[in-house]
């Protein structure tokens, strides 16, 4: 079998900061109404999140006793 050589910490790096590279020159700011949106659909996915597990700790509680 034939070992293939892995790449060296230097390169890693390399790779790593061109990959940075691409995505900072894809990304934008975001505008005032997008970033709302933004905020909006974060928030409400939390509170679903936070209320799915509570309903779940109720439930559990309610099963336990």
């Amino acid at each position: 079998m034939e070992e293939t050589a892995k790449p060296s910490i230097k390169q890693k790096f390399k790779t790593f900061l061109i990959e940075c590279r691409r995505v900072w020159q894809v990304t934008k700011k975001p505008k005032r109404e997008e970033l709302k949106i933004i905020v909006k659909v974060t928030g409400l996915g939390i509170l679903v999140i936070g209320l799915v597990g509570f309903l779940i700790n109720m439930i559990w509680q309610l099963l336990i006793q």
